[in-house]
């Protein structure tokens, strides 16, 4: 499993007895960020991240931003008035999305009206709704308009909740089956060559100070990105790693938390009497949703819950190698519920937390749609979207493949800690597995079919 941790090495080691110092490492910025192809929202900065021909991930070069938001802000029109409006319950109607995107006969879906391309402005999948009589899937869920902000996210005019893409939308419903084998995970790890070239490094110190926090991080060297269950080259999976890299570098205080409520990690261990001495606390993000909803019918569902949640256990290193403990630190702990619980704050903040649920609940939708047989129940055909001859494809990016490490320090006792690695989960196939019947979903599923001469993808 795909997670983000902290090593805490021996205090037998000459240095770590005599110095007293706490020392995360992880992900350095040493690289440029690329102008790339704006029609797909960014260039190669996606997520507040870049990644270079070679897959080398980094903080963007802030001297390109303003470039790039011009040229997205150029390349995307204000929504029309009726887009704009914030309603509660946007409906996206899966067959007419397919009918349009056939029709539009672009390339890519990021070439195609933004209307289609950002899904009418829906910011949640909230419900997923079965018409036989109109041969439709309806997706519904709050939406308004959208805007290019000046970290170059498209976001929601009033909310600043990021939009669900398209081209998101396509990944999900055709990564459905890997999904359900292996599910959908990202992670970023020192090498076992690393590890053991850090254990090396720090046996033979005895005293801290800079040149220190060189040593590990030319001894742990570059970390691999490992990608499952999605393309590497898709704007999903840029989503999966830049969410887990903005999550280590609050936890590491390298960037500052957009939140009181949620501080660093390291600023927690200042204060907090917890012993984390031969242990690695880890944490990563996971599915966190509640019993779907179903209507008796089995033709409506309501995605219920936060959609993200932090976990975390306690890991130990040996030789290079990593084995888990079955428990958990305090600390570690606290600090995982804390970013848990405000989630939904946070992702308001950095829009890639925000991103990275939205692409949870396209998982979540999807497993339901090949689970539930809705395609079938439907009467529904998306060739389009979803077939395996469809000329609608996604731009590609470079793949992320690694990441330099970088250091941070701060004093505490006698402990050491070194971070180690991270990443996301997404087991979506087991939250469509838990459903429940609930009258309010049949409700909702009347009052939200679309009128027979509907001509439009979407409708409030």
């Amino acid at each position: 499993m795909s997670r983000i941790g902290w090593l805490v090495m021996p205090r037998a080691a000459g240095l770590l007895a005599a110095a007293g110092f706490v020392v995360g490492a992880l992900l350095a910025n040493n690289l440029q960020a690329q102008n790339g192809n704006c029609n797909f929202g960014g260039g190669n900065r996606v997520g507040g991240v870049t990644i270079d021909a070679q897959g080398a991930l980094s903080s963007p070069d802030e001297s390109m931003r303003k470039d790039i938001v011009a040229a997205m802000r150029t390349r995307h029109n204000e929504p029309r008035k009726e887009l704009n409006l914030p309603v509660e319950m946007r409906r996206v109607s899966l067959r007419r999305l397919d009918e349009a995107l056939a029709a539009a006969k672009e390339g890519t879906a990021e070439k195609v009206a933004d209307e289609l391309r950002f899904l009418a402005g829906i910011q949640r999948i909230q419900y997923v709704l079965v018409y036989p009589d109109e041969n439709d899937i309806v997706l519904a869920g709050p939406g308004e308009g959208w805007k290019v902000d000046e970290g170059t996210n498209i976001i929601g005019v009033t909310t600043g909740r990021p939009v669900i893409r398209l081209e998101d939308l396509l990944i999900a419903l055709r990564s459905a089956e890997e999904a359900r084998q292996g599910g959908i995970s990202c992670s970023i790890d020192p090498t076992p060559e690393g590890r053991r070239n850090l254990e090396a490094f720090l046996a033979k110190q005895r005293t801290f100070n800079p040149a220190v926090l060189v040593g590990v991080k030319e001894a742990l060297g570059p970390q691999e990105i490992t990608l499952k269950g999605v393309p590497p080259t898709s704007h999903f999976a840029r989503i999966l790693v830049s969410s887990d890299f903005h999550m280590k570098r609050i936890a590491m205080k390298l960037d500052p938390s957009p939140l009181k409520e949620l501080p660093s990690f390291i600023d927690m261990l200042k204060t907090e009497n917890s012993k984390v001495t031969d242990l690695m606390p880890r944490w990563w993000m996971a599915c966190n949703y509640l019993p779907v909803g179903r209507s008796a019918d089995g033709l409506g569902f309501e995605i219920r819950g936060r959609g993200v949640k932090v976990l975390t256990e306690d890991e130990a290193v040996d030789g290079g190698a990593v084995r888990g403990t079955g428990k958990a630190n305090p600390v570690a702990q606290k600090w995982a519920d804390l970013m848990t619980e405000h989630y939904d704050e946070l992702s308001l903040r950095e829009p890639a937390f925000g991103e990275l649920r939205n692409i949870m609940d396209l998982c979540v939708v999807s497993a339901l749609i090949a689970k539930e047989g809705l395609l079938e129940k439907a009467g529904c055909q998306l060739p389009t979207l979803m077939g395996a001859n469809s000329p609608l494809g996604v731009i590609e990016y470079p793949a992320p493949k690694t990441v330099e490490t970088q250091t941070s320090s701060l004093k505490r006792g006698r402990e050491y800690i070194i971070t180690a690695s991270g990443g996301v989960d997404i087991n979506s196939w087991e939250v469509a597995d838990k459903t429940e019947i609930r009258p309010e979903v049949a409700a909702v599923h009347a009052k939200a079919k679309p009128a027979k001469d509907l001509q439009t993808v979407w409708a409030n």
